[in-house]
């Protein structure tokens, strides 16, 4: 890796907001020897771009002993961010590469057929006519051979230890605050019916603990393996047989990853197990802190690392839970450029949301976001309902209220569609679970936003009760603030974007105070203005009728306002 280069890979022809002075101290954390780069950099700060810059300084196949890595790689957790890559002509020198499942085969009669279930995945020996046109090949061995291979973070980890994406110079993780919680997603082992095709033939016994689990496993990976040398006997398989073949492959891996880590006795990885229905019943192997399991899928897999997300709290924190020395590790802080009056925080409580207290808290949830659509008549919000028995609780005492005509809400099967068709919509609220992150709601696609929950891990979970077993209730909190932190950007995208955030749980105000030492300053700067608006009474005729029966405020079309929110402060 060469420093010096940073600035000249910078792929935008000039800089904004705070883009030179983070080039200056990224180039200047590496010039000091740091092999991992942790950079905080708010939302709009243009981390795509940083990212480039930092992936082109990688050495080049020119620069390279026989024996010495080169290129760069550059992943990110979410899909959504990949396709902004591929969408982007700024970073059109990365060379993009997707799972099997994301290509169409182009052998006649196949091509509707995902390359992980054509032909050559169903039969024995294919060669196929037409590899050379494969949109998967192809693309898989333009990003081998290209400088910069970007890929998601799932499928950068699966390709640990391939021929094809080994050991590059320089690795760029982009939304890298998941990491560990990602990398334990990826290695926890799920075993019930719709996971295991051999479950029935195989099924768990009492598992009490990691023991009990590792004997399970020795025995579950040696049935699922002869299954899979069953499997590929056969001349010629259906595509389901391809499914349940592939499956087998990938459990027999993933439990002798398990039985070899946790049978490792200087292993740093602490497994724990869910099964809640006793003998017979499905069972959960999951790792806590699982740093091993980053060691051969990351960390192995470069010489110089840059982790680049706005929620990077606490980074000691931060490398202790991904296996780091921080000694090796430097933090650049970058300056947040958006006005902070652009993105107020506006304290609308109605109660705690814990399990025993929702029932009482969600009908003035209710009721408050009747007032909400009121205030904001021709403008799209979206609430963060945090679970999906908390949205239809809503949505259903919403149309009572008869504001149901305004709503829109979504399960986990059509999220994207629902997703995709209340972007185009006017005035419309959405009711959504999980999009707290990674989600783009620049300018007139959302203005308003309420956070009904304090999103804390739940308690019920084998990792989270172990680790605050352990007394980690500063992890517990960051990981709340995190969540919020990332739901409080999702409508402010620029300098010149706005958007009000609503929180509607005392939780919330209580999750400030207990992570104060890990809140940005620029979070803080939010925190410190947020004050109570005043929204107009509970009428829900005012929430789905025109701006022009609505309670009139000003806006940003109004030519005697000062600013386009300058009415929740009145």
């Amino acid at each position: 890796m060469n420093p010096d280069r940073i600035p000249a890979e910078f792929p935008a022809a000039s800089y904004r907001g705070a883009q030179k002075g983070a080039i200056r101290d990224i180039q200047a954390a590496f010039e000091a020897g740091n092999d991992i780069v942790l950079v905080r950099a708010p939302t709009g700060s243009g981390k795509s771009l940083l990212a480039r810059a930092i992936a082109g300084s990688a050495r080049g196949p020119r620069d390279a002993g026989p024996e010495e890595a080169f290129g760069a790689y550059y992943t990110t957790p979410q899909v959504s961010q990949l396709d902004d890559v591929a969408a982007d002509p700024l970073l059109d020198s990365l060379s993009v590469i997707r799972g099997k499942g994301n290509y169409s085969c182009v052998l006649p009669g196949e091509t509707t057929t995902p390359v992980d279930q054509a032909p050559c995945a169903r039969e024995t020996g294919f060669d196929c006519p037409q590899k050379h046109r494969c949109p998967y090949f192809s693309d898989r061995d333009l990003a081998a051979t290209r400088q910069i291979a970007a890929m998601t973070l799932a499928y950068f980890m699966q390709t640990a230890g391939s021929e094809v994406f080994g050991k590059r110079d320089v690795l760029v993780i982009d939304e890298a605050h998941g990491l560990a919680d990602w990398a334990e997603m990826y290695a926890t082992i799920d075993l019930r019916p719709q996971t295991v095709p051999v479950f029935e033939r195989t099924p768990p016994p009492a598992i009490d603990g990691v023991d009990d689990a590792i004997e399970y496993a020795r025995t579950l990976a040696a049935v699922c393996d002869r299954q899979r040398h069953e499997l590929q006997r056969e001349p010629e398989l259906t595509p389901d047989e391809v499914k349940k073949r592939d499956t087998l492959a990938s459990l027999v891996r993933d439990l002798n990853w398990f039985v070899d880590d946790a049978s490792d006795h200087e292993s740093a990885t602490t497994w724990v197990t869910d099964q809640h229905g006793g003998e017979n019943s499905p069972v959960t192997i999951k790792p806590v802190n699982p740093e091993r399991y980053l060691s051969h899928t990351v960390w192995d897999r470069a010489n110089r690392f840059a982790l680049l997300s706005a929620t990077i709290l606490n980074a000691e924190a931060f490398c202790y839970q991904t296996g780091l020395d921080p000694e090796r590790v430097a933090f650049v802080d970058v300056e947040h450029t958006f006005p902070v009056e652009n993105r107020p925080l506006f304290d609308v409580t109605q109660g705690k949301m814990t399990y025993d207290a929702r029932d009482e808290t969600i009908p003035k949830i209710a009721r408050l976001l009747v007032r909400l659509m009121a205030h904001h008549p021709d403008e799209k919000g979206i609430v963060h309902c945090h679970s999906y028995a908390i949205a239809e609780q809503l949505e259903r005492q919403l149309t009572e209220f008869g504001v149901g005509d305004r709503l829109r809400s979504h399960d986990s099967e059509n999220r994207d569609a629902v997703l995709s068709s209340w972007k185009r919509d006017e005035t419309s609220v959405l009711l959504s679970v999980k999009m707290e992150e990674a989600l783009d709601l620049a300018d007139d696609l959302a203005r308003w936003q309420l956070l009904c929950k304090a999103p804390y891990p739940n308690t019920k979970d084998s990792r989270v009760a172990r680790r605050l077993e352990d007394g980690q209730w500063g992890w517990y909190y960051r990981t709340a603030l995190r969540t919020v932190i990332q739901a409080c950007g999702r409508v402010v995208r620029s300098p010149t974007d706005y958007g009000a955030t609503y929180l509607a749980d005392t939780s919330l105000l209580e999750l400030f105070d207990r992570a104060a030492t890990d809140v940005p300053p620029w979070f803080q700067q939010q925190l410190d203005r947020m004050q109570t608006p005043e929204l107009p009474p509970f009428d829900p005729s005012f929430a789905v009728d025109s701006a022009d029966t609505a309670p009139r405020r000003s806006s940003s079309r109004d030519s005697n306002a000062s600013h386009p929110l300058d009415d929740v402060w009145q």
